[in-house]
């Protein structure tokens, strides 16, 4: 419409004001922005780990609700907030507080495009600066599809450089290796492969460190190994008892279960457990010695307690609601440790079919798996 070339324009956010500088108002483009941000948008692998992450806080530059979608998927409570007005007032029991500090696209007249929206930016959302300057200063950031040319981050990264010199926080970002491939000639190639080095070296003066990667599918793997980092931690223990087989006995297998799970949170791992027949009381126990033996441990930091729903007498819903449940509890470790394994049948003692399910699932979902195969059972098996 403005018989320019785009691929020869720079600064896109020229060519926005020039475009309702020539319409005389902002309705075009708002409705530009309605269409392609609420139609074409999906969901991709990258946003749906990052919103399954540990994260409790997004910035974005976008106008889509994809963080917003990967959250509820992930059944995580999103806090949104897009306008200066929103900011002061928390949604119970959030999750995540997701500040998108150019705007929705359901709001295509507010958001942030133009040259004199950049202008005004302090006006209209004052405390959106003030609140990532706050965030830069005490958080570690990752910087994903970012390419550091908005004005709003530039004016606010100089700030905390002169406020802090070289006392930064560190960050990180991600950034396509410039290849050969993509240019006519060797000399052109050059020429971006300088000014990317340059921008490297320039952005640690800000402490932010980049991770150069070949395509972008990488960032996917990177993204994977960072989830998978993060469950480590998180410990499932599975089992039940109804019976011991020597040389175990009851007080041997109840020491065993309390000492293991001691040893777990004395080295910070967090627990989840189903509460198994036998083991589940001397598994709690032990977390809880530790826990209380310290100032500043907390239980939910270190024991997460997952009792079976009870007295369901259809046995399809029970075992529907079981598998979903089993699911559910693997979902957020990293390591399943199975002891024992064994229940109570109409024909005597069996081998427990639900630690076997759980050790399925595990295996399935790529978790480190861990038999105790001396204690018997299904442990065994």
């Amino acid at each position: 419409d403005l018989h320019l070339d785009i691929e020869r324009e720079h600064d896109l956010l020229d060519v926005a004001q020039f475009y309702c500088n020539t319409r005389r108002n902002r309705g075009a483009i708002n409705n530009q922005i309605l269409n392609a941000y609420t139609s074409s948008a999906e969901l991709n692998e990258n946003v749906i780990i990052l919103t399954r992450l540990p994260i409790t806080t997004y910035w974005t530059t976008n106008y889509d609700s994809l963080i917003e979608q990967g959250l509820q998927l992930a059944n995580r409570r999103p806090d949104v907030k897009y306008e200066s007005d929103q900011i002061p007032y928390d949604l119970y029991d959030r999750d995540a507080v997701v500040y998108k500090m150019h705007g929705d696209s359901e709001h295509p007249a507010d958001a942030v495009l133009t040259k004199h929206d950049y202008e005004t930016y302090d006006q209209k959302y004052p405390l959106f600066r003030t609140i990532l300057k706050g965030d830069l200063v005490s958080k570690s950031f990752l910087f994903i599809g970012f390419s550091f040319e908005d004005p709003n981050m530039d004016y606010i990264l100089s700030e905390i450089r002169t406020t802090f010199g070289q006392n930064v926080r560190e960050h990180y970002c991600f950034f396509k290796r410039v290849q050969r491939d993509d240019f006519e000639n060797d000399l052109e190639y050059g020429y971006a492969l300088a000014k990317q080095e340059l921008r490297e070296q320039d952005l640690r003066q800000y402490g932010i460190q980049t991770c150069f990667v070949n395509s972008y599918v990488e960032i996917t793997d990177i993204l994977q190994k960072i989830e998978a980092a993060t469950r480590l931690k998180h410990v499932f223990i599975s089992g039940s008892a109804h019976e011991y087989s020597a040389p175990w006995d009851v007080t041997l297998a109840e020491s065993f279960s309390k000492a293991l799970a001691s040893r777990l949170v004395e080295n910070d791992y967090r627990i989840t457990t189903g509460f198994g027949l036998g083991i589940g009381s001397s598994v709690i126990n032990g977390a809880l010695d530790v826990i209380y033996q310290s100032k500043y441990r907390h239980i939910d930091e270190h024991l997460c307690l997952r009792p079976f729903p009870q007295n369901i007498s259809d046995p399809d819903e029970r075992a529907n609601k079981f598998e979903i449940y089993r699911n559910d509890m693997l979902e957020d470790v990293g390591i399943a440790i199975f002891i024992f394994g064994n229940k109570k049948a109409d024909n005597g003692v069996i081998n427990a079919d639900g630690c076997k399910r759980e050790f399925e699932i595990a295996v399935k979902k790529g978790r480190i798996v861990i038999p105790v195969g001396s204690t018997g059972y299904m442990a065994q098996e």
